[in-house]
């Protein structure tokens, strides 16, 4: 679980330090104070897109670091260890975004990249958004959801394993098909450009190779006379030859250094050039005896690049890919040699493959089915808690109205509420209001949440839209999920609050011109004073302090 988030110069943070318990622990405070903020923090450190914007003003980066004990955790155990970075049965995660826009991850001090930080995000935290029944208006989502609640993995795994081979296998026979008409010109053209690029039989290193060898040649007459030169220099010079002239020096410090013995490695340096100039003489000798002026080779090297070059010229491609293409041409060719074998091939392997594919997704339909009824009535059961006594939650799974080979099957997902008594279930965006639409999200997400095997639940303000009993049963539902771990919940309610395990205030102050917001973990008193703020009005009671204080009893018991 979360058990302590550091965030420096994050939007208004300055410098905040949060320790975290078990069970549900509660975020309140005025509206503006930053309570959404920390979640942001949460998102950006489980891998979120970086934003420059949100660096604190006057401030060159954010700095966010969290530690997560792994007690509870072992899909990040796994993935800990899998990645060499499993360290005492802890997780501590930073992240600093700057404000020039780069961002650098560590994950228990190794660097790590944003993508891999998603994933192990995805083990620790779920964050569960005040703006989540939105997205259960599209039916992608409501699919994506269903298949979650019933853990379709495997089979949709499976389902578009099928599809990918059904749909490549339907690709060859179309570009095979596509060119039965005009195969035999093809055929031809193929025949021809093949020949041609295999009576050329250009190595893939012979390019680099003659381009050397035809340097070389061009500048055999100089490469003669300047070797010769230098090694008359060297050595063969009637007078002033550098190894003459080392020679001497070597003697002569041989002589001071019987005298002086700071002259000996001197001498020795000396000695050590003279025997390297002696073997650089040696090859360098050796090496122009070796060259030949040869206008012959010369002229059939030229003659070699220019045919290189013209038929690179007349495929359009740079010619050092000549036998790249060559190999290319000569699978191609083979193919449609052999179209109606292989065309013969395909459709049986496309026969095969399209019965694997209905197969796998019938199972997958049948698991959905299943799986369908199951979240209805789950939903259901706890919407009618939420102010819809009578609401009726369902999923209707059905054959899409097309046949389709898709990655995630063959189903068309759909949510339907029947809100009153003598309704019919209709589809969520034709008949929930906008306060109904929200008490199913809800439920939704406590439906989901209760599935996950993620220790850290984080509900931001899910509660919005909702009040009186209603919200004291969801609290209720809000800490019966952290039970089992920890919730952390963003709330403005006071009936929610009241059932925390823990209470922490998010409040803002002004400074010398800079807001700032810090947390503060609420004692028995300050708790009460809170819940009083809650609960309304401009100046607090002592009506309103007990009646704060009766709400945290009962929410206690």
């Amino acid at each position: 679980m979360l058990a302590e988030i550091t965030i420096r110069n994050f939007a208004i943070i300055d410098q905040l330090d949060v320790e975290f318990g078990a069970g549900m622990t509660v975020l309140s405070g005025e509206t503006g104070a930053g309570k959404s903020i920390l979640v942001d923090a949460l998102n950006l450190i489980l891998g979120d897109r970086a934003d420059a914007d949100a660096i604190r003003e006057g401030a060159d980066r954010a700095d966010i670091t969290a530690r997560f004990t792994l007690d509870d955790a072992p899909a990040a155990v796994a993935w800990l260890a899998e990645h060499e970075l499993d360290d005492d049965e802890e997780c501590v995660i930073r992240r600093i975004v700057a404000r020039e826009g780069r961002s650098k991850a560590w994950v228990n001090g190794t660097p790590m990249p944003v993508r891999e930080l998603r994933t192990l995000g995805e083990t620790l935290v779920d964050i569960h958004g005040q703006h989540a029944h939105q997205s259960l208006l599209r039916r992608n989502a409501q699919r994506e959801l269903l298949d979650e609640y019933g853990e379709h993995a495997d089979e949709l795994a499976t389902v578009a394993d099928a599809a990918a081979a059904l749909r490549a296998t339907r690709a060859d026979i179309e570009r095979i098909e596509q060119v039965d008409a005009s195969g035999d010109m093809r055929i031809d053209l193929l025949r021809y450009q093949v020949n041609e690029l295999d009576a050329l039989d250009l190595g893939d290193d012979e390019l680099d190779s003659l381009d050397a060898e035809h340097k070389r040649l061009a500048s055999a007459e100089r490469l003669i006379e300047d070797g010769q030169r230098a090694l008359a220099l060297l050595f063969d010079a009637d007078e002033g030859a550098a190894m003459d002239q080392l020679g001497v020096a070597e003697r002569l410090l041989s002589e001071l250094a019987a005298i002086d013995a700071g002259f000996e490695p001197i001498a020795e340096l000396i000695t050590s050039a003279r025997i390297q100039t002696q073997e650089g003489v040696d090859s360098l000798r050796h090496h122009v005896d070796t060259l030949d002026i040869d206008p012959q080779r010369f002229r059939e090297v030229e003659q070699r690049l220019a045919s290189i070059q013209d038929l690179a010229r007349k495929h359009h491609c740079p010619p050092a890919e000549l036998p790249a293409l060559a190999r290319r041409l000569t699978d191609e060719l083979g193919e449609l040699e052999n179209a109606g074998q292989r065309l013969d091939t395909l459709r049986q392997d496309e026969a095969r493959q399209l019965k694997a594919y209905e197969d796998a997704a019938a199972v997958l339909s049948d698991r959905r089915t299943h799986a369908a009824t199951q979240l209805g009535a789950a939903i259901t059961e706890i919407i009618r808690t939420l102010g819809m006594p009578e609401g009726d939650f369902s999923v209707r799974v059905t054959p899409a109205a097309s046949a389709r080979i898709a990655p995630a099957g063959n189903d068309d997902i759909e949510f339907l509420i029947a809100a009153n008594p003598g309704q019919s279930a209709r589809p969520l965006d034709r008949v929930a209001s906008g306060g109904e639409l929200s008490r199913i999200s809800l439920a939704i997400e406590v439906v989901a949440a209760a599935r996950t095997r993620v220790p850290t639940l984080v509900f931001d303000e899910v509660d919005t839209g909702i009040g009186g009993g209603v919200a004291e049963i969801v609290g209720r539902q809000l800490r019966t999920l952290g039970a089992a771990g920890q919730s952390l919940c963003v709330t403005h309610l006071p009936q929610v609050a009241a059932l925390a395990a823990h209470h922490l205030q998010v409040s803002k102050q002004v400074s010398n011109g800079q807001t700032s917001t810090s947390i503060k973990t609420l004692a028995s008193e300050d708790r009460i004073e809170e819940m009083a703020r809650m609960l309304g009005g401009v100046e607090l009671t002592e009506q309103t302090r007990a009646h704060a204080a009766d709400m945290i009893a009962r929410g206690q018991a």
